[in-house]
């Protein structure tokens, strides 16, 4: 399952170095702006705390394997950019190929560190990267309306009166500045028209505030200000040092990365939080499948069916389903294994209109 997050900001809000804690990949970080001129791609693996869990019992193997999603370090952008000033026209063809933001804000002061406009304003930066995005989407949006009430007044298309609606819900939000996604749709079939749109302001976005070590775990004023900006949108808000996740990505074990975490009072690296949480924005959920060859972790999107999960391992298995048989994690660890499980009934014999749920450890039966 091929679905991305592209990470965009202004030059110089440490999106390259954000990526570079991410991911191998290591894109230029430097103090000037366009040091990421391509779109750099990290293959994450996203942290699960369950699969050490079934490691330890399964002894697999073949080992654990992890899921994954990509990221992609974008160029940065400026004012103008709907209009191709700078690398305007590249960063929102990059951007549109992406399925969901993540937007990084400059959170810290330091003086060592350029801005492009002068001075460190999140709210302002924020503004600067939505008003071209908006731009874009209203461009979009008003092209499409001419064509759309004609079809909607001339054949009595029901589809086209629908969209043509979601349209101008869009076109009223975004001549005020506000984000497509901050529009309320009344029904199924207005969701539906507006997916077609594609519109950039409307895709999920989770707003990272790179702060300094000091705000790492409190936060600080400029946080604070970009929770109140962003209360009204459909998105999230999370807190980050950039600077301090690149020290602890160059540990080399694991217990010195929790102690360095330990030092300054936190529990978890924001590289992790971060990879979850954009796990969790593109909709994401993770079924399981355990045993003595392998333990390993499969991407699912939420609302997915027994059928289309098992699809996930190998077209065949869907093509040929017959059932899944399906343990939760928490029976499969406590218990102590599938042959526990069965013994207490604890393993459920599922159908065609089963309903997968993230941490659900399966195993499919099919026939071609």
């Amino acid at each position: 399952m091929s679905l991305q997050c592209g990470i965009v900001g202004l030059p110089n809000v440490g999106k390259s170095t954000l990526f570079n804690c991410l991911s191998s990949a290591k894109a230029q970080s430097a103090n000037f702006p366009f040091c990421t001129i391509e779109p750099n791609v990290g293959v994450i693996t996203v942290p699960d705390e369950r699969l050490i869990q079934l490691g330890e019992l399964c002894h697999p193997e073949r080992g654990v394997i992890p899921t994954s999603v990509e990221i992609v370090d974008i160029a940065g952008l400026v004012k103008g950019a709907s209009r191709g000033e700078g690398l305007g026209n590249k960063f929102l063809a990059n951007i549109r190929e992406t399925d969901a933001i993540i937007h990084v804000l400059r959170c810290f002061d330091d003086e060592n560190v350029v801005h492009v406009d002068g001075s460190v304003d999140p709210i302002r930066d924020k503004e600067v990267i939505d008003t071209e995005l908006q731009l874009k989407d209203l461009e979009t949006v008003e092209s499409r309306i001419q064509k759309t009430e004609k079809q909607a007044k001339a054949g009595g298309d029901k589809q086209a009166k629908v969209a043509l609606e979601v349209m101008l819900k869009y076109q009223a939000a975004l001549s005020q500045g506000r984000n497509a996604r901050t529009v309320t749709l009344d029904n199924k079939e207005e969701e539906a028209a507006a997916k077609e749109m594609f519109l950039l302001t409307n895709k999920p976005v989770l707003y990272v505030c790179n702060v300094d070590e000091a705000s790492a775990v409190t936060g600080n004023a400029y946080v604070e200000a970009v929770k109140q900006a962003v209360a009204q949108e459909n998105a999230q808000v999370m807190v980050l040092a950039a600077k301090i996740e690149s020290e602890i990505a160059e540990l080399d074990s694991y217990e010195e990365r929790q102690m360095f975490l330990e030092e300054i009072g936190l529990q978890e690296s924001g590289v992790n939080r971060l990879i979850k949480a954009a796990y969790a924005l593109l909709d994401l959920r993770t079924f399981l499948t355990a045993g003595s060859d392998e333990v390993r972790a499969w991407t699912f999107r939420a609302g997915w069916k027994a059928p289309q999960c098992a699809g996930v391992i190998h077209t065949d298995f869907e093509r040929g389903f017959i059932r899944a048989e399906v343990i939760k994690y928490e029976d499969y660890i406590s218990l102590g294994g599938e042959s526990a499980c069965r013994a207490a009934g604890k393993l459920g014999v599922e159908g065609k209109d089963y309903l997968v749920q993230d941490g659900d450890i399966m195993h499919f039966l099919f026939n071609v």
